[in-house]
C-alpha cells in the first residue's frame, strides 16, 4: 500500500473509518466559510426547512437545516463535556442560523481531528475573521486552552476597500498542538530590506554586517576575564564573549577546545571578525549576514504574497493559498518522514508542500473536481515518480453509473481525471459543448500550446449528433484533437463520424493521431488513453534541489541565532 492517500468522500466519514489513533503528526485545515455574503445573514434565524447542508465546489456555503440540527444535537448528546457545553452556548447566544450550522458541521471533524493527531502532534486551523472568535472558542473547547500556542495572521492581500470599515486584508491561523510535548522546528523567514538597512548598515568586502557586542555581563577569572591587546573587560564589569562557532569554522579541523580565549579572538581579528573603534573602546564583532539564515518565523506573516492572476502555481481555484505558506508550516511543525493531513484539501496545496518536503500524506475532498485537481498537480509536480492512494473513487463500471446518476458534475469531473484533463470553467454560463480540455507540446522548443477538448455523457445512450456538435466545437475553438467520453458504448453512424474526422499530423513524431475520438469509461478504466502526441520531457518542479542547497548553506555556515 501507498504511504500517501487521496480520499474522495466526506472528511468525517473517512477520519472515523480510515485513519488511526495518533497516526497523523500535523493537520492543516482549510475549512470552507463563505466570508463574502452578508456578515447578517449568518446570524439570521432559519426554520430548518432549508434543502440539505452541502459544500459544492467553489461555493463555500454552510446552512443551517435538518442534517445541521441532527449534526448539533449528535455533537451534544455525545460528547458530553466541554465541546458540549460551548456547543450549547454558542446556540443560546447565536440562535439557530447558519454559523451555527457552520460550527456544527466543524465540532465533530475537530474532535476526530484531535484523536487521528499523535501526542507530539501539531493542529493549524485557517479563517477569516468572520468566524474566528468563535472557532478559537470551539479550538479550546477540543484540545484545551493550554495547548494554544498562536494566533497567526497572513496579510492575504495588499489593499482592500471596505465600506465604513477597516479594509479586511488578513487571515487568521490558529495553531493548538495535542499536547506540552509537541515537535518544533526553528524555523526561519529572509531579511527584509528595512530590517537590513536598520541592523546590516556596514559593508566591506566580505559582505554586509552590523557590529554586536564581544563581551558579557559579569567578570570571569580564567581566560574570559584576562587582557587581550591591551583591552580589559573586566574593569567594566565583564568578560569575553566569543563565537566558537564561528571560530572552528574558520580553524576548519584543528580542535577549538586547545585554544585560549585570547587565541580565538586573535583568529577572528586575522580574518576580519573584528572592528577596532577609537582608541580607549572595546573592540566589537562584525556579523555578517550570511552568518544568520534569516529571522526566527514571527505570527504576523507579510512576506508570503498570496497567488497572483500570472502566477505558475496558479490553478483557479478561489481558495487556494501558496505553496510557501503551507511550506513554512510543515517545516516548522514536522519532519521528513512524518505524516501531514489536510481534510479540507481542495485543490491540493498542503499534499504539493508536504510532497516538496518529503513528508507522507493524506489528502480529503468531498468534491471530484478537487480530486481531480490533485491527481493532476501531483502528476505535473512531480512525474510518476509520487506514489500514492485514491480511494473513494469508482473503480468499476457499476460504480461509474451510481457516480453518474447520484451527480452529473461529480461524475464528469472523476471521468475527465482518468485522462488528466482540467474540467472547463462553467461558472461564466454554457459550456459550449467543452467538459474539459487537455494540453499539450510537439513541436520542439517552439512554445505553441495546443489543445483537446473534451466531452462527457454519463447518459443510458450516445448519439451520432452529440458527436457531430464536438466536430464543430473542436473547429470552432481550434483545437487539433475532440474526445467523446461515454457510459454508453458508441454507435457504428458514431464510429463512422468520428472515421471522417481525418487526423492530426503531429510535427513531433510525424504520426496521425484521429482528430476525433470515442472512449468509453469502461475503456478508460481497464487503461486506455487518449491517443495524443507523447511529450518530449515531464515537466517536474520537484524543489529537492533547492531544499538540498539551503540544508547545504545552513550546515555550512552552522549559525543560528
Amino acid at each position: 500500500m501507498a504511504d500517501n492517500k487521496l480520499y474522495y468522500g466526506d472528511n468525517l466519514v473517512i477520519l472515523r473509518e480510515h485513519v488511526q489513533d495518533e497516526s497523523v503528526d500535523l493537520v492543516y485545515l482549510d475549512p470552507p466559510f463563505n466570508s463574502n455574503q452578508n456578515y447578517n445573514v449568518l446570524f439570521a434565524e432559519q426554520d430548518g426547512q432549508r434543502s440539505a447542508a452541502q459544500i459544492q465546489a467553489f461555493e463555500d456555503t454552510w446552512q443551517w437545516d435538518q442534517a445541521a440540527a441532527r449534526a448539533f444535537q449528535e455533537v451534544v448528546e455525545s460528547d458530553g463535556g466541554k465541546v458540549s457545553q460551548a456547543m450549547q452556548g454558542f446556540r443560546v447566544s447565536l440562535g439557530e442560523n447558519n454559523l451555527l450550522a457552520y460550527l456544527s458541521m466543524m465540532a465533530p471533524r475537530l474532535v476526530e481531528l484531535k484523536r487521528v493527531l499523535k501526542n507530539t502532534g501539531s493542529i493549524y486551523l485557517h479563517c477569516d475573521p468572520s468566524a474566528s472568535h468563535y472557532l478559537k472558542m470551539l479550538m479550546d473547547a477540543v484540545f484545551g486552552p493550554e495547548c494554544f500556542r498562536n494566533e497567526i495572521v497572513w496579510k492575504r492581500t495588499g489593499s482592500h476597500g471596505g465600506s465604513k470599515r477597516w479594509g479586511p486584508i488578513h487571515d487568521i491561523l490558529f495553531f493548538y498542538t495535542k499536547t506540552n510535548d509537541f515537535r518544533w522546528n526553528k524555523t526561519y523567514q529572509e531579511f527584509d530590506e528595512t530590517y537590513l538597512n536598520d541592523f546590516y548598515r556596514f559593508e566591506n568586502d566580505k559582505g554586509r554586517y552590523r557590529l554586536v557586542t564581544l563581551t558579557g555581563a559579569g567578570t570571569r577569572t580564567g581566560d574570559s576575564g584576562k587582557s587581550w591587546r591591551n583591552v580589559d573587560p573586566t574593569t567594566s564589569g565583564r568578560h569575553w564573549a566569543v563565537p566558537n562557532k564561528i571560530v572552528q569554522k574558520l580553524i576548519g579541523n584543528k580542535t577549538i577546545d586547545s585554544l585560549s580565549v585570547q587565541e580565538k579572538l586573535e583568529v577572528l581579528d586575522e580574518n576580519d571578525f573584528i572592528y577596532w573603534p577609537k582608541k580607549g573602546k572595546v573592540p566589537q564583532y562584525k556579523r555578517y549576514i550570511d552568518e544568520n539564515p534569516g529571522v526566527p518565523i514571527q505570527d504576523i506573516i507579510t512576506d508570503i504574497k498570496p497567488i497572483s492572476s500570472q502566477a505558475k502555481e496558479r490553478l483557479g481555484y478561489p481558495t487556494q493559498k501558496p505553496v510557501a505558506l503551507l511550506e513554512r508550516i510543515i517545516e516548522a511543525s514536522s519532519n521528513e518522514g512524518d505524516v501531514v493531513l489536510d481534510p479540507f484539501c481542495g485543490c491540493g496545496t498542503t499534499i504539493a508542500a508536504a510532497q516538496n518536503l518529503d513528508r507522507k500524506w493524506i489528502g480529503i475532498d468531498i468534491t471530484h473536481l478537487a480530486v481531480s485537481l490533485m491527481k493532476t498537480r501531483i502528476k505535473d509536480m512531480f512525474g510518476g515518480e509520487v506514489d500514492f492512494e485514491v480511494i473513494g473513487e469508482p473503480v468499476s463500471l457499476s460504480g461509474a453509473q451510481e457516480l453518474a446518476d447520484y451527480d452529473k458534475y461529480q461524475f464528469e469531473w472523476w471521468a475527465l481525471s482518468l485522462v488528466a484533463a482540467r474540467p472547463n470553467d462553467k461558472k461564466k454560463g454554457a459550456d459550449k459543448g467543452i467538459d474539459g480540455r487537455l494540453y499539450f507540446h510537439d513541436e520542439g522548443g517552439k512554445a505553441k500550446t495546443k489543445q483537446i477538448i473534451i466531452s462527457v455523457k454519463g447518459g443510458g445512450k450516445v448519439t451520432v449528433s452529440q458527436l457531430r456538435d464536438l466536430r464543430g466545437v473542436i473547429d470552432r475553438e481550434s483545437a487539433e484533437i475532440g474526445v467523446l467520453m461515454s457510459l454508453a458504448n458508441p454507435t457504428s453512424a458514431m464510429r463512422k463520424e468520428a472515421a471522417s474526422a481525418g487526423f492530426y499530423k503531429s510535427p513531433w513524431d510525424k504520426k496521425d493521431y484521429p482528430r476525433l475520438q470515442l472512449l468509453t469509461i469502461e475503456e478508460l478504466l481497464d487503461g486506455k488513453g487518449i491517443d495524443y502526441p507523447p511529450a518530449e520531457h515531464v515537466n517536474v518542479t520537484h524543489k529537492k534541489a533547492q531544499r538540498a542547497k539551503k540544508k547545504t548553506k545552513q550546515m555550512k555556515l552552522g549559525f543560528e541565532d
